[in-house]
Order: structure tokens, then sequence, then C-alpha cells
């Protein structure tokens, strides 16, 4: 788990909140609190003490030159105590944070330099619940959405905060 002061940035897709919601009627361990339904871009993103007016200028420099994008959630894959819906349409926005922040290797290098750009749907879970988990959400799809901000939050004692919202602005 992470620890307090821990940063993310992140593009919320509030349309596939359903999937999480399915998977948390099978089994609300699988679903991580806090957060609403999202792509990550980059995590863990610096230390929330490292968050200078540079880094934040960064981040909406960034921001503003992508465009929102429309976002087709069609497929929901599992492995072994996971479960995610692929975003391929945001990995052009993902490899772009990865790119611009080189020195921080995406979830701390556990998946490659460039992981598949998802909505984590289930962690957890042995293959007949997730299996459940795929019967629940699988009826669901496909999901449509429309990405339009990176959001910069952080870990704190009371749960993740946003410390920024960047607009998609290119």
């Amino acid at each position: 788990m992470p620890e307090p002061g821990t940063t993310a940035l992140v593009i919320l897709l509030p349309a596939a909140e359903p999937a999480l919601a399915a998977a948390r009627r099978v089994d609300p361990t699988l679903v991580r609190p806090g957060l609403a339904a999202h792509v990550t871009a980059l995590y863990p993103f610096l230390p929330d003490t490292s968050l200078t007016s540079s880094v934040l200028a960064a981040v909406r420099s960034l921001a503003s030159a992508v465009s929102p994008t429309e976002v087709q959630l069609t497929e929901f894959l599992s492995a072994p105590g996971f479960a995610a819906l692929p975003a391929p349409s945001l990995q052009p926005i993902t490899d772009a944070v990865c790119a611009r922040w080189p020195e921080v290797l995406p979830y701390g290098g556990r998946f490659g330099p460039r992981p598949p750009a998802h909505v984590t749907v289930a962690m957890g879970g042995d293959e007949a619940t997730l299996s459940r988990v795929a019967d629940e959400v699988q009826p669901l799809l496909p999901l449509a959405d429309r990405a339009t901000a990176l959001q910069l939050v952080a870990l704190t004692d009371r749960g993740w905060e946003l410390r920024l919202e960047a607009p998609f602005a290119g």
C-alpha cells in the first residue's frame, strides 16, 4: 500500500465508475478506496514535498498541449490478481507524461517503461472471484467517456487529495 506523501498523475473517467461498483459488489476489498475511476498516467509521481511551483507549471504545460480525448472502454482483461479495462486512446497521454519525467519509473518499474493505459477494476482476488467480476462488468461494456484533464493527487492521512487539476487544452 502507498504511504502518505505518495502522489500520482491520473485522468478521471467517471463513466467507468459502474465497472468499479460492480467489482465492489463482488468483493469490496478488490477496489482501492479514495479515487474515482481513472487511468493512471504516472504512479508514483514525485513526493508530495517535491511539488514545487515549477513541477506544477510543468504539469499544467503538458496538459495544455493535450487535446480532450474520447475514450471507449470496450474490453475486460484479467490476469492473476488483477482486472482492467484497457484505454488505448489514452496511451499517447500516458506516454507523454512518462517521457516528461523519465526519472520516475511508472509503478516503480514493475511493468516496464510503458505500461498500457487502463482503468484498474480489481486488484487481488482469486481466479473464481475475478471471473465473477468479469460476469458483472462485461455486460456494462462498452463504456464511453471524454478525458478532459490531468489531475495531480496526493495520499494524505485523510485519503487521496487533489493538488492540481490541469485541463487538456490542445
